[in-house]
Parts: C-alpha cells; sequence; structure tokens
C-alpha cells in the first residue's frame, strides 16, 4: 500500500476570489476571522476581492495562500493521514504547521513578516527571474557560472525534468537567458517578480527573518517534512529554524524533494491550496503518481459546489 504526501504551494498561485468559498464552513469562516485578527488587517478582503495588483504584493500573497491551504487542511480534517510533507518555498510554513512544528498563528505571523521583508529586500535591491525550459540542471548551474561575470545569478527552483528558474542582478539574469538561448533551451522567459527570489539577493532579509523565528515557538515535526534546502525529511526544531533561513537564499530542490518522497514510500500527492502548480510538476517528475487537490472547499468536503 502506497503512502500519502501532502504538498502545498508557493507564490504565483494565488488568483481573486481565492479562500472565498471556505467562508461558507463555520469553521472556514473562524480561521479567516482569526487570520484578520492576528495581522489588524482584512487579508481575507485582498483574498476576495483583491484588486489583483494588492493580491500579487509579495507581503499580502504569502499570507494569503498561506490562510489558503491552511482552510483546505482544515477542512480536509481527517479524512487523509499523510505519511510525509513538502512544500514549494512559502509552501514550506503550510507543511511545517500541518506537521505540528509551527501554530497557525506563529505560521501566519511569520510568512507575513517573510513577505514583508522579502518585498523590501527587492525594492533595495533590484534583480529578476527567469523560467528555462529544456536544459538539464547541471547544464544550467555551469551555464550560470558562466553568466555571473556579468552579474549574480543562480538556479533558484529546480522544479521538474529540464525546468528551472533563475534568479538574481539584472544583468546577470539576462546575460543567462541569453546563452540559455545559444545553448539551446526550448523557452527561456523572463518572469514578472518583485525581487530576485533564493539568490544572494535576498540576504538582507535573512537577519530579519532570522529575528522572527527566534521570537516564534518551533517544536519538533510530528510528520516528516521534506526541506527545500536539503530535499530530505527534517523532524527537529534547530534544523528546521536553520533550514527555513537558508531557505531565503538558497535554491528549491522540488524536483529531488518529489523524487525523495517517491523514495521512500509516497504514491499519492495531495496539493492544499491555490491552483494546480505542483500537480502538474509531480506528473512530470513521476508520471505514476496518483494526484489530488483541494483548493476549493467542496473538493475538501466531497461535495458539489
Amino acid at each position: 500500500m502506497g503512502r500519502t504526501a501532502y504538498i502545498f504551494p508557493g507564490q504565483g498561485s494565488q488568483y481573486v476570489g481565492m479562500a472565498r468559498e471556505y467562508a461558507a464552513l463555520p469553521a472556514g469562516r473562524a480561521l479567516i476571522e482569526e487570520a484578520d485578527r492576528i495581522l489588524g488587517f482584512p487579508l481575507s478582503a485582498v483574498c476576495f476581492e483583491g484588486p489583483e495588483e494588492e493580491l500579487r504584493q509579495t507581503r499580502n500573497t504569502q499570507p494569503a495562500i498561506f490562510l489558503h491551504s491552511m482552510l483546505a487542511a482544515r477542512a480536509l480534517g481527517e479524512a487523509e493521514t499523510p505519511a510525509m510533507l513538502a512544500g514549494h518555498s512559502l509552501g514550506e510554513y503550510s507543511a511545517l504547521v500541518v506537521a505540528g512544528a509551527l501554530s497557525f498563528e506563529d505560521g501566519l505571523r511569520l510568512v507575513r513578516v517573510r513577505g514583508e521583508l522579502m518585498q523590501r529586500a527587492g525594492e533595495s535591491r533590484r534583480g529578476t527571474m527567469a523560467a528555462v525550459v529544456g536544459l538539464p540542471g547541471p547544464d544550467l548551474e555551469a551555464l550560470c557560472r558562466e553568466a555571473s561575470t556579468a552579474g549574480i545569478v543562480q538556479p533558484a527552483n529546480f522544479n521538474s525534468p529540464g525546468q528551472t528558474v533563475i534568479s538574481g542582478s539584472v544583468e546577470g539574469v539576462h546575460r543567462a537567458m541569453e546563452l540559455a538561448r545559444e545553448r539551446g533551451a526550448k523557452l527561456v522567459k523572463e518572469l514578472v517578480v518583485s525581487g530576485a527570489f533564493h539568490s544572494p539577493l535576498m540576504e538582507e532579509a535573512r537577519e530579519g527573518l532570522m529575528h522572527a523565528l527566534a521570537t516564534a515557538a518551533v517544536n519538533d515535526a510530528r510528520i516528516p517534512v521534506y526541506t527545500n534546502v536539503t530535499a530530505e525529511p527534517v523532524t527537529r526544531a534547530g534544523e528546521i529554524r536553520e533550514l527555513l533561513v537558508r531557505q531565503l537564499t538558497a535554491p528549491v530542490l522540488w524536483e529531488q524533494s518529489v523524487r525523495n518522497m517517491v523514495r521512500d514510500g509516497a504514491t499519492r500527492f495531495l496539493e492544499l491550496g491555490p491552483g494546480k502548480v505542483l500537480q502538474n510538476l509531480v506528473k512530470r517528475i513521476h508520471p505514476a503518481a496518483t494526484l489530488r487537490g483541494v483548493d476549493r472547499a467542496s473538493e475538501a468536503t466531497g461535495e458539489q459546489p
């Protein structure tokens, strides 16, 4: 019998109207009201009504996606029992709450602070990101080293076979994009982002996140969480804190995380949160996986919308 893995999406999965359906469930409405109270502003209004420009602000996007994932997990309740967890970048915080390593309140406060710090770092040190499809990871790493003569650039997300996101200074990323096209990449596309996430340009967010993590209660995880930095499972609180800080400037090893979960017995992957980005990535990494998503409340409760 295969094991079930819960996976949680990161930035880019948000949409106006997200989480709204959960407000019709008493437990969902209570959690939404609690989130607004904790943050001291109506995050729910930004989720439900936008405008999109406001929802796209990193400081809002991160708590919005986190809240949506938590609503999906609460609505699902005991219907499923995950053997392992993972989240893409921001989604790692959602995974840690479900694992019992963070409380909902501490998780929400942390992702709000993280979003603010990353947005500020992006404004003070302008950078960009680009998706590259069709080049193997090691080739792209070598290409980034070559392009770094023009400016900072490194792989940021190893998403699935042949699909990688690079991040860094505008000059470094643009040079790497030129080289990737010359080397035969199928697609090279600059992304609309507010900063060079998972690159050294996020370094100035590090101290603030370390301080926020020091004041949060981090416990040992009850369920192993496969972390972005190592792609291996962790449960110990001290290691969790350290890896969350390192995650700011380190690449997201998503493809390897999924492969390691499969290695450890995962056959079913359940994406909790907005969109289907991670289901699509898992399908490319391990086509034999059974996939399911819980975005809308009806998908958690089994009721028809």
